[in-house]
């Protein structure tokens, strides 16, 4: 996907400087999204870390996260597909806008924000209600398991890592939490690298997990 990164932002900020309601903590939430899209190349759909995100974005109520989703959702900065599925974030969809000049009304507003602009209009593209039809073109999971463990290989992760990842979605029909199909499943995989790691620095930063007796019964079985 093309985006032209300063091109975006003049927008975006544009969009920021005449939405009235728009708060300091919704902007450094949006910019935080646009960070990670920008490192991941910017994907079609992203996919988060909530903790990641909060961090980035220095939010550190979760109900102030959940608030500001939806209200650049509504507002249409993005698309929010929450997961109900703890082993893979949620979806993203940072929305692209294009700039339409107007006759000589001069004025126009947005109907679906309320921002007035002179002389253009920000349009949103590709259109807002074609988004869940474009995201059902990229459902496509897996051809083979071998292809996932090729991709975590890739990344430096154990083959035994990408088998419990296939055999999961495998066994839920590549759907997240059952419901939810899963729309980029490199993506998914990645998150649940993510995962897998802050649980392994979880594991090691409890310190009741690194204890060994002095003192072994040999009595006891390995």
């Amino acid at each position: 996907m093309e985006v032209n990164y300063i091109q975006h932002l003049n927008k975006v900020f544009r969009r920021f400087s005449n939405d009235e309601n728009l708060k300091a903590v919704q902007i450094s939430l949006y910019m935080a999204l646009f960070q990670m899209w920008n490192m991941a190349h910017f994907p079609e759909i992203l996919y988060v870390n909530r903790q990641e995100v909060m961090r980035t974005s220095k939010i550190g109520s979760l109900k102030t996260y959940h608030r500001g989703l939806w209200y650049l959702n509504d507002r249409r900065y993005i698309r929010y597909f929450p997961s109900h599925d703890p082993q893979v974030g949620s979806r993203i969809k940072l929305l692209i806008f294009k700039e339409k000049r107007l006759g000589k009304k001069g004025t126009t507003k947005d109907t679906t924000t309320g921002i007035t602009r002179e002389h253009q209009e920000e349009q949103v593209v590709p259109p807002f209600i074609n988004c869940n039809k474009q995201l059902k073109t990229l459902a496509k999971p897996p051809s083979s398991e071998n292809v996932v463990v090729d991709f975590f290989k890739r990344k430096k992760w154990p083959e035994i890592e990408a088998r419990k990842f296939f055999n999961h979605y495998k066994s839920t029909g590549w759907k997240i939490g059952g419901k939810a199909k899963i729309h980029d499943w490199e993506a998914a995989a990645e998150n649940w690298m993510i995962k897998a790691g802050e649980r392994k620095r979880d594991f090691f930063k409890d310190p009741e997990n690194l204890k060994t007796s002095k003192f072994k019964n040999y009595g006891e079985p390995l």
